[in-house]
């Protein structure tokens, strides 16, 4: 650990610096990283965040040597990963004391990652605040930014925004402040925007419009440099590099069914890819001709493929359609399969084998967990029986919010 630095009155970063090439998310940081914590020695002494588990040892050793760990009062966790909360169980070892302070999505994550069940947690809401003793806590939920327990903290008196990975950098920072980094950190922001935050570019509109009435003077982050000139800027860089362009996008939805619940799943991806701006054409292959669907696909940026399940297999028309995209050259193209099913659901993965074969790029599930963390979004998109309960419907509009972004993605 480092010396203690001080960031405004009686607020010190705790945190740690790892200058290694760090293996992150399926990248290597050749610049290394900082694992930002926030020690408050208020009335009620608070800590916002910890460090990667890999220090939590070394980090509660070094937080006990600030102030004694019994006079904790708070531990407020912005983000579960392990990246921000792996300090955690050191720490509540030694701060037996203190109430933990988290979303109530993250509680249960926290309880079984660190062993956490018998303590005492403080479940925060948008928009609730908390008295530490001289200074009041106000807290945002930013779900998806970038998994669904996340939100921030904004120290009012200080006007100090905590808001774990957003607004972060990796570099193993020698300075705590970027004015002081002795170069321009405007690349490694945008850089780690875009490993980062930008598969959830859909929700980076939640954290524009949660700081939007805050008088933020700085922003502390988990990762990086804290930021205390030009805040503003930085703000306005992920509303910029967050917006959208619909520049004539289209979509195809084919699919074949048995008694209207894949295409009530359809009419669902429809409604939802024309709120998103995507022009939608619907086709059912048991009424429309081959000609017209196959041109349709080709024009198309994404293709949806969808049937019911009978007899452990797809529908009508559906599979000679299914064959002639094969051949076809439709590379660049977005593709899901979809479908309801009453006992098994066999169809939905024989259209992903068939869409696997073409030269699109397929969504999966594992995809998307891969590349985002998300565990809320589905490919194939499955429902049993008629999708009218909400979570179902919900899971079908996730899966068009999910290919939405990929098509309107200003990158």
């Amino acid at each position: 650990m480092i010396a203690n630095l001080k960031i405004v009155d009686n607020t010190y970063w705790v945190g740690k610096i790892d200058d290694r090439e760090v293996p992150f998310h399926r990248l290597v940081l050749a610049k290394g990283t900082t694992y930002n914590s926030y020690l408050l020695k208020t009335g009620k002494p608070t800590v916002i965040d910890t460090v990667d588990m890999e220090f939590g040892r070394e980090y509660a050793e070094h937080l006990a040597e600030m102030i004694d760990p019994l006079d904790i009062h708070y531990i407020v966790i912005n983000h579960t990963e392990p990246d921000h909360s792996g300090g955690l169980a050191a720490l509540a070892g030694k701060a037996v004391n203190a109430v933990i302070v988290c979303t109530e999505i993250a509680v249960p994550e926290l309880q079984e990652i660190y062993k956490l069940h018998n303590r005492n947690f403080l479940v925060v809401k948008d928009g609730d605040t908390l008295d530490i003793g001289g200074k009041t806590l106000l807290f945002k939920e930013t779900p998806y930014l970038h998994t669904a327990e996340t939100m921030i903290t904004y120290c009012i008196e200080d006007k100090i925004l905590f808001p774990c990975d957003i607004f972060s950098t990796h570099v193993a920072a020698g300075r705590l402040f970027a004015d002081e980094a002795g170069f321009d950190i405007t690349e490694d922001f945008k850089g780690y925007y875009t490993a980062i935050i930008h598969p959830h570019r859909r929700y980076v509109r939640t954290l524009i419009e949660a700081v939007k009435d805050l008088d933020i003077e700085m922003i502390a982050p988990s990762h990086g440099f804290v930021l205390r000139q030009e805040v503003r800027k930085y703000i306005d860089l992920y509303a910029e590099l967050s917006r959208e362009t619909t520049q004539g996008k289209k979509a195809a939805i084919v699919y074949t069914t048995i008694r209207n619940n894949t295409r009530k799943m359809a009419k669902i991806l429809e409604d939802s890819l024309q709120q998103n701006g995507i022009e939608t054409a619907v086709w059912d292959a048991d009424k429309a001709e081959a000609a017209d669907i196959l041109a349709s696909v080709s024009a198309a940026d994404a293709v949806f493929v969808g049937s019911s399940t009978r007899y452990a297999d797809m529908i009508g028309n559906l599979e000679p359609i299914l064959m002639q995209m094969k051949s076809m050259n439709l590379e660049g193209k977005l593709a899901a399969a979809f479908g309801s099913y009453g006992w098994s659901g066999e169809a939905i993965e024989v259209i992903q084998d068939y869409l696997n074969g073409t030269n699109m790029n397929v969504q999966s599930t594992s995809g998307v967990i891969k590349t985002t963390g998300m565990t809320h979004v589905e490919f194939p998109v499955r429902v049993r029986f008629s999708p009218k309960e909400p979570e179902k419907e919900q899971k079908i509009r996730h899966a068009a919010e999910f290919v939405s972004d990929l098509l309107l993605s200003s990158f």
